[in-house]
């Protein structure tokens, strides 16, 4: 999620068709927070990974531009479950996507994803949902070899990390975590994302 994802769609008509009707639908509701199309391009290339015994978790539907780039990347027959903790949002994806089979968008906080999992891609998404404090459990959250993303970071600059002056838990969360090899990628010259696979 960016604060202005939405605006950096130039070309709907070059996304794909799922993505593009999500751009559509968040610019005519005044989303202005969707992911950027980097950060997407990223999400449909992992989204080929996932199997149908392990599916696809996403939090933070917002108006479904993350969740359009998972549904444009993914095989056929493999699960996604979106969560999103505002209703209307919710109301919004359902009506989007009713015609898209193996998607179910639920309303609740992050923890929702909880009873869906375990996953083969996991994207959190949507302001610090599971990524900070209270962090998601990857064991429980991944099969084992699973990939985690959390999306929406400034590129590392410094070592140890830090944001704002103080250490960052955004980060230093997922480098500490022993379930986890993790690393960062850089996507544009202000945003990177990390990726963890699960050990096995």
């Amino acid at each position: 999620m960016s604060t202005l994802g939405t605006s950096s769609y130039a070309d709907p008509a070059a996304l794909p068709e799922p993505v593009a009707r999500a751009v559509e639908s968040a610019a005519r509701l005044g989303f202005a927070r969707s992911c950027r199309p980097e950060h997407g391009r990223l999400l449909q290339a992992l989204a080929a990974g996932a199997t149908p015994a392990g599916g696809i978790g996403e939090t933070g539907t917002g108006c479904g531009v993350g969740l359009g780039w998972l549904l444009a990347g993914r095989r056929p027959g493999v699960r996604v479950v979106s969560v999103e903790r505002e209703a209307e949002l919710v109301h919004a994806v359902r009506e989007l996507f009713a015609d898209v089979p193996d998607l179910e968008v639920v309303h609740g906080d992050w923890t929702a994803i909880h009873r869906h999992g375990p996953f083969d891609l996991l994207a959190l998404d949507g302001g610090g949902n599971g990524k900070q404090t209270a962090a998601a459990d990857p064991r429980r959250l991944l099969t084992p070899g699973g990939t985690l993303v959390v999306d929406d970071l400034t590129p590392l600059t410094t070592w140890p990390p830090t944001y704002r002056g103080a250490p960052d838990t955004g980060r230093t969360v997922w480098y500490d975590h022993p379930e986890l090899l993790t690393t960062e990628v850089r996507l544009a010259p202000d945003l990177s994302t990390l990726l963890a696979t699960r050990r096995p």
